[in-house]
Parts: structure tokens; sequence; C-alpha cells
């Protein structure tokens, strides 16, 4: 998985995690990247610096610097754009968890079988319907390597607990 600093033509910035680097380009070409402030979907990358780790701790990263959050209004008060991150986090989140709670919702669980069932669909020896299940990253990685689309479900840190 590779992160990416990206930045749309409103000078918004945000991250977002992408397979690799075609994937982004992929999804930037049909318009699947969209800056999550204002919807634009002409998104680039922004300059992002790489985690470097120290001679001494090594496992211990140095964290690049976070992008800066972006306001409206630029005569908002200093403790805005924290603020606003957090706020716009927050309705990331809530709706993060509400595609996952409407994909439970309308797809069948398959389960273990994802990568069977996918596959099935895919080549016509299935009738077409939503499914989510378990895949191995080995076994989503050769989906995706026959052209098959599939997406990990977004998990939230409280889903973790």
């Amino acid at each position: 998985m590779i992160r990416y600093a990206l930045r749309c033509d409103r000078d918004h910035t945000f991250e977002s995690w992408f397979q690799s680097s075609s994937a982004y380009d992929s999804q930037v070409k049909r318009k699947l990247v969209a800056c999550p402030i204002c919807g634009s979907a002409k998104v680039d990358k922004a300059i992002m610096a790489p985690r470097i780790v120290g001679k001494k701790g090594r496992g211990a990263a140095t964290p690049p610097p976070e992008p800066a959050a972006t306001t409206a209004a630029p005569e908002a008060p200093p403790s805005a754009p924290t603020s606003l991150l957090m706020s716009q986090e927050r309705e990331l989140r809530t709706k993060l968890k509400e595609l996952r709670d409407h994909i439970v919702k309308n797809a069948d669980n398959v389960g273990e079988r994802f990568a069977n069932e996918a596959r099935a669909m895919h080549y016509g020896d299935k009738e077409h319907r939503p499914i989510y299940g378990e895949a191995s990253p080995d076994e989503a990685k050769s989906l995706i390597d026959e052209g098959i689309e599939v997406s990990p479900l977004p998990t939230l840190p409280e889903d973790r607990n």
C-alpha cells in the first residue's frame, strides 16, 4: 500500500492510500479520486516527505510533517485548522462507517469463498451480485491481476477493539 499526499485544484490537501502507483493513476484517470473537502476530481500528488529511520532507533520512524489543513475562510482564527481537520476526520469516519454498513446490509457475506465467488461472477459462471468476504493479500492481488475489481471494507479504529 502507498500513501499519497494529494491536492485538489482548489488547493485543499488530503491523504489517501492506494494498492500501487498504477492503481492511483487508474483511479485518477477514471475520476474516482475526489477531494473530501470540496468534491473536486481534479487531484494531483502533493510534495510529501518520506519517513526516515534514525540509526539509534531502528524501527522508530520520524513522521513526515502533516499536510496543512486548508480552510474555506482565510480569516478564520488560528485554532480553526485543527478543529476543521478533526471535524473532517469525524465526518470521514462517519461516511466510511455508513459505506461499510451499507455494503454489509446489501451484499452477501461469502466468507472465505470470496475469491472463488468473485472469479465465478467475473468469468460468467455465476450471476453478478454484491458480495463481500475474506481474501488473503495474495488472493486479492491475484484477483486484481486478473482484472477483477476488489476493495477492502473500511476498518475504523473502534472496530479493532
